[in-house]
């Protein structure tokens, strides 16, 4: 019987693919991006524009689409979104990044449920990331979760047309419409 081989990080920079990921020592093959998928990513980094610049105090925020962020030696996710308070990360590092994000958001892809619904939110409480949210563009649903005494917390949920202040965002008022394009996409014409 042959003993199976976890990948590590240095097995994930060597992968010829570049739309991979590795989850628990497995290379993953990340999900074909749809419409709705892009749609969602672009407008919700527009969305928090506003905090993504330094404010007067040094704060503010890094925000990265498509990143990897290598937690563990068998554990390198590419979030879709992931933002990091720039108290703690001064300036964006050169290559990949092991220091943990201070939110992270995925959107949910067909097939690919369990690792954003599942195996993410458990890395990311080892890690002691503070914000994990969820959208599903198809279903127009936000879920929000916060880390409270070490255990994930739901903290705001937009379903259709909502809307609300959610932290670590709480200074503007989010809209779903505005994240999900105003349309709902499973409707629209494919012509």
């Amino acid at each position: 019987m042959e003993a199976l081989k976890l990948h590590t990080v240095d097995d994930l920079l060597l992968s010829p693919e570049e739309r991979v990921e590795l989850i628990g020592g497995d290379l993953v093959r990340r999900p074909m991006a749809r419409f709705a998928h892009g749609v969602a990513q672009g407008n919700l980094r527009g969305e928090l524009y506003p905090f993504g610049g330094r404010d007067r105090s040094g704060g503010g925020w890094w925000f990265a689409t498509e990143v990897s962020v290598a937690y563990e030696v068998q554990e390198c996710p590419s979030h879709d979104l992931a933002g990091w308070r720039r108290e703690r990360l001064p300036k964006p590092p050169n290559g990949v990044i092991d220091l943990p994000p201070d939110w992270v958001c995925e959107i949910v892809s067909p097939g690919h449920e369990k690792k954003d619904t599942i195996l993410l939110p458990l890395l990311l409480k080892r890690h002691r990331v503070p914000d994990y949210w969820l959208i599903w563009p198809e279903e127009r649903r936000l879920i929000a979760y916060r880390l409270i005494d070490g255990d994930w917390r739901e903290i705001a949920r937009l379903d259709g047309s909502g809307r609300a202040r959610i932290p670590p965002f709480e200074a503007i008022e989010l809209e779903l419409d505005a994240v999900l394009g105003g349309v709902n996409l499973t409707d629209a014409s494919h012509g």
